[in-house]
């Protein structure tokens, strides 16, 4: 009796000490399984970390828009010109006289920066992304080849004003692109078409 009794200890004792080794085997093969993983969507896209991070950007930019969405939508709008009248004369002028030299080249009104130039440094490009030029020469490419500034008579007026004409020139001498001004007062009609005749190639 006492010796079947030992046997019976023995067998449980057995059976525990399996079962415990083969949980450990089990978590050893699942922890190899997860770095292995691991690993294979690292070298795919740097990991779980980025793919998550991704995820949380999107959802950031859907709350940014839904957001967005609900201010617009109780807000009221209505429409206003692109230019101002003196703005509109000008425009008028050197559209005419731009299609006269060259019908295939265009004038844009009012184009922001970040529209036609890029740049590798986020931060620089921030920082001319939303600044806008009066007029721009477009060739038959779609290409600005040149800006136009209209100077009129409250365009200096505030401290900053020539702080953001720098930036905007700095901007396009470094992309090849041409800044010229008309001066309110000071350019006449033929001033301006003796002008696009300087900037336009004849078509």
């Amino acid at each position: 009796m006492a010796l079947l009794i030992v046997l019976l200890v023995g067998a449980l004792i057995g059976i525990v000490f399996e079962r415990t080794f083969a949980r450990a085997d089990a978590e050893k093969r699942k922890a190899y399984w997860r770095g292995r993983n691991a690993g294979r969507f690292g070298r795919k896209g740097g990991g779980l970390a980025k793919i998550e991070a991704a995820e949380r950007k999107q959802q950031a930019g859907a709350d940014l828009a839904a957001e967005q969405l609900t201010t617009v939508s109780r807000a009221s709008f209505t429409s206003r010109a692109l230019l101002n009248r003196s703005e509109a004369k000008v425009f008028e002028a050197l559209d005419k006289a731009v299609i006269a030299r060259n019908p295939t080249w265009q004038v844009m009104a009012q184009v922001s920066l970040g529209e036609f130039l890029a740049s590798p440094d986020k931060d620089a490009y921030l920082a001319i992304n939303s600044k806008r030029v009066d007029f721009a020469l477009m060739d038959e490419n779609c290409q600005v080849v040149h800006a136009l500034e209209y100077q009129g008579s409250g365009h200096h007026h505030g401290n900053s004003a020539a702080a953001r004409d720098a930036v905007k020139k700095e901007a396009l001498r470094k992309a090849g692109i041409g800044y010229h001004e008309i001066v309110a007062g000071h350019t006449t009609p033929s001033e301006l078409r003796a002008l696009v005749e300087k900037l336009v190639p004849a078509g």
